[in-house]
């Protein structure tokens, strides 16, 4: 396992235990939907990064076209559950678009992910 790997799955597991603090809060706050969404989207993410990983040690994906399909969960996911995160507690959001951007890029990763099955690293 490479050291880019170990990252990523530091940063899955960050996004993990953000997401269940989210979805914790969600419960306990009133009007708090925002929330819910955000935990779901890290949460879900974490756990593609997570697998995006694995396939990715195993040799059943193209390895370098995995890892950005990998980073790109993070960064989308972090993108749109920090802006409605913000939003919530802040009453504004990190910058004009940040959610959709980060929603976009999502799309675009898995995207991303469907090429690096597609074309597996020759042995």
């Amino acid at each position: 396992m490479t050291r880019i790997q170990r990252i990523l799955i530091v940063l899955a597991a960050i996004m993990g235990a953000d997401g269940v603090m989210l979805a914790a809060a969600s419960a306990h706050q009133a009007d708090a939907s925002r929330l819910g969404s955000a935990s779901s989207m890290l949460l879900f993410h974490a756990t593609a990064v997570l697998a995006t990983v694995a396939l990715a040690d195993r040799g059943l994906i193209h390895v370098r076209i995995g890892i950005v399909a990998a980073f790109g969960f993070v960064v989308a996911a972090s993108l749109f559950a920090g802006d409605l995160t913000l939003r919530q507690y802040a009453g504004h959001g990190l910058f004009p678009f940040a959610a959709p951007t980060g929603g976009t890029l999502m799309i675009a990763s898995w995207l991303v992910l469907a090429v690096a099955a597609a074309w597996p690293r020759r042995q």
